[in-house]
């Protein structure tokens, strides 16, 4: 697809919020604006925020899952790009569900309901979904929920049923926070990507985008 002058909206959490940078100049989005020639880059991203409604609501800021913040969002977008599930990984109480499922009370059934309004609201625009990156710790030592890779294994079907692309920045970013000499360049604190990281972010959607 064609980057140049387009507007795009960025759903997220928060990395795309800009968390592990100095400040948004610097947040993958706006990487991916200066260097590919986007007219409008604009973020959606909240920190703590997670795809799946949270069952025990504590945070207000927190609480407001994807599906809610769909919206919100501005309509004249050519391109949406969501970025989540590391946190209904990471602190959701959301169960995981199964694929039938079509309530945003779960995680399956939440990312049917935001892929869905999301169609629904933008049906001639680009979508794209990404996958969560790897992070230091991808498994519950108590076994409470499954292991991250299920997550983004669940992310990846259901944008599938859709026919929507997937950025596999699990399978493909070159970070993983596991191995240190990637996470002291990309991710010093295990999760968010530092400039380099989302430099590379930027650079792996950048060229994944202009092959649409």
């Amino acid at each position: 697809m064609k980057l140049q002058g387009i507007k795009a909206n960025f759903l997220g959490d928060s990395i795309t919020e800009g968390a592990g940078v100095p400040d948004r100049a610097f947040a993958f989005w706006n990487v991916l604006k200066r260097n590919y020639g986007l007219a409008e880059a604009r973020c959606y991203g909240i920190g703590g925020t997670r795809i799946a409604r949270q069952q025990n609501p504590s945070n207000p800021v927190y609480d407001q899952d994807f599906c809610s913040r769909v919206e919100g969002m501005d309509p004249d977008a050519d391109l949406i790009v969501v970025f989540g599930g590391t946190n209904d990984f990471g602190h959701g109480d959301a169960p995981f569900g199964e694929m039938s499922d079509r309530t945003v009370d779960t995680f399956y059934g939440a990312c049917h309901v935001l892929m869905r309004s999301l169609i629904e609201k933008y049906p001639t625009s680009t979508i794209v979904i990404m996958t969560p990156l790897h992070r230091r710790e991808e498994t519950k030592a108590d076994g409470s929920k499954p292991d991250l890779c299920v997550y983004v294994k669940a992310i990846r079907e259901v944008a599938e049923f859709y026919g929507l692309p997937v950025m596999d920045l699990y399978a493909t970013s070159g970070i993983n926070p596991q191995i240190h000499a990637q996470e002291k360049r990309y991710a010093p604190d295990g999760l968010h990507p530092n400039i380099a990281g989302a430099e590379r972010i930027a650079e792996r959607l950048g060229n994944f985008l202009l092959a649409l």
